[in-house]
């Protein structure tokens, strides 16, 4: 029993250092707005599709660089955005990019059909600002 008790105080001292040890969610500049250029919503588009990133109010930063007002972008394809933003965005194969070497475009092949398209910016820890910075989420149409 003292084990378990010596475990559990243990662990719960470990949650609490992790806690005061992670940074605080920045905020983002009144005004902040991510959104995507291109394509435009509703759009019928032919692949490759050229997707453009614009982020107003802020600036962009490789993840891992930590300067004020900078974020980085992250493309969630055909999926929503997490339900908790207070931690760092996961990643999965073509449904959630990230651009944590600071790019503003990419390309997609995706296969013919409608999809959405959403942007997410995230710190230099791939965490969503304290009001999570957040694009239209845009449907498009690839016609082959």
């Amino acid at each position: 029993m003292k084990k378990l008790v010596l475990s559990i105080a243990l662990v719960a001292s470990t949650v609490g250092i992790a806690a005061a040890q992670m940074p605080a969610r920045s905020a983002a500049p009144a005004g902040t707005e991510v959104y995507l250029i291109a394509p435009a919503d509703g759009a019928a588009v032919k692949n490759p599709v050229v997707v453009r990133f614009g982020l107003k109010g802020m600036g962009i930063a490789p993840a891992g660089i930590q300067m004020d007002n900078t974020g980085h972008h992250h493309l969630f394809v055909d999926t929503d955005l997490p339900t908790d933003m207070s931690k760092p965005i996961g990643m999965i194969d073509n449904k959630i990019i990230h651009f944590g070497k600071g790019q503003t475009e990419t390309t997609l092949t995706l296969p013919p059909g409608k999809h959405t398209l959403q942007l997410l910016l995230g710190d230099y820890l791939h965490v969503p600002n304290a009001e999570p910075m957040v694009s239209k989420k845009i449907t498009i149409t690839v016609t082959e």
